[in-house]
């Protein structure tokens, strides 16, 4: 079954401080910042973007899997400066089970500050409220211990460890999935 949902108009999210907005060619700085520093890419297994060009066809896939719903992306700004903190978003929807993974990644200048938590919050209401979505999960590194902590706070919970599932640069990874159903979110 295929969704009647769509991604366009884009919707841009909002709560106290912060303001999720779609994201453009102007934010090519902060996306290569983020892409590009082994730092903010240490538990994401892609290869780091090595210059502007790699990052504004980063963006462009980002906007065209809007256009084709296949996943949303929006960029993370605190309200009244538009400069992008991060990027969030739906990936690997899976419309017909009603099931959608989110994914995030911050700018260093923002962690400890709660924003992921913040944001993970609209995520979550948007993934239950506007997609219809039955669960969402998130897949994470296991020795991401902070992104579990801020899954754990929104109510997620660890639905399994996966041993050495992934082979990135000459090592095989653990996976772990945290999901959260919408009948558990307390809305």
């Amino acid at each position: 079954m295929e969704s009647t949902f769509s991604f366009l108009p884009f919707k841009n999210l909002e709560s106290e401080r912060l303001l999720l907005r779609q994201v453009t060619n102007d934010d090519v700085q902060e996306v290569f910042e983020l892409r590009s520093n082994p730092e903010t890419m240490k538990y994401i297994p892609r290869p780091l973007v090595s210059n502007h060009d790699e990052a504004l066809a980063h963006i462009k896939m980002i906007n065209d899997k809007i256009e084709t719903n296949e996943g949303i992306n929006w960029a993370v700004t605190l309200k009244g400066n538009n400069k992008l903190l991060g990027i969030v978003g739906h990936y690997r929807i899976q419309w017909h089970n009603f099931r959608s993974e989110i994914g995030y990644m911050f700018l260093p200048e923002c962690h400890g500050q709660g924003i992921a938590t913040e944001v993970i919050g609209l995520l979550i209401d948007y993934g239950f409220n506007e997609m219809k979505m039955h669960s969402l999960e998130a897949v994470i590194d296991p020795r991401n211990l902070a992104s579990g902590r801020v899954l754990e706070k929104n109510g997620f919970i660890k639905e399994a460890h996966i041993l050495e599932n992934e082979f990135y640069n000459g090592e095989f990874l653990d996976t772990v999935i945290y999901s959260l159903l919408k009948k558990n979110h307390n809305q």
